[in-house]
């Protein structure tokens, strides 16, 4: 598959930011409409939701495609499963809240309201959970980096690189860099 130049790694990259933003914020303006009891608030945590749920479908989808494609061993494999079920966990989470929300708009209770923002809250965990296990995925396991492209980048880096003078205060080269916490 190819899309605007957008094979299917590319294109999880590209859609799972936005969502993941919009339904931090979801949270954000839920708890803030809460306190001030202010329904422009309210409205856009709905909005948000709308937008945050449709698009981080999207990204899911992209991303269960783009595991067949992308080259990987064993380690970015687990990861990735991991990445996946959290995903997949934060996503039905974000739309129970939506359908709850819908379903349950002028009839919910405070006690339901409670119960949904705190689910709310679960999902802004997941959020999380997702991202650094994303970022681990990329910036452990270079996932979606082909072994082709990997090998080049590695052969390039083991020559090393001098910053011309001005361009930076410090040469970081690979065996000067601080161990990896």
């Amino acid at each position: 598959m190819n899309v605007f130049g957008y094979d299917w790694p590319r294109l999880h990259a590209a859609l799972n930011t936005l969502p993941a933003a919009l339904l931090f914020v979801t949270v954000l303006f839920d708890w803030g409409a809460a306190v001030t009891k202010r329904d422009s608030l309210r409205a856009t945590a709905l909005w948000t939701l709308w937008a945050g749920v449709l698009g981080g479908w999207l990204a899911v989808v992209a991303g269960l495609q783009a595991e067949h494609i992308i080259d990987h061993g064993d380690a970015l494999h687990e990861v990735m499963e991991d990445h996946q079920t959290a995903a997949i966990v934060t996503m039905s989470i974000f739309t129970v809240v939506l359908a709850y929300r819908l379903l349950r708009q002028a009839r919910i209770t405070a006690a339901e309201t409670l119960a949904v923002r705190l689910l709310s809250v679960a999902g802004f965990v997941g959020i999380i959970w997702t991202g650094r296990l994303g970022g681990k995925m990329m910036f452990d396991h270079a996932a979606g980096v082909s072994n082709a492209t990997l090998q080049t980048e590695m052969l390039d880096r083991a020559k090393g690189h001098h910053h011309h003078h001005g361009e930076a205060d410090e040469d970081h080269t690979p065996d000067s860099l601080p161990p990896h916490p």
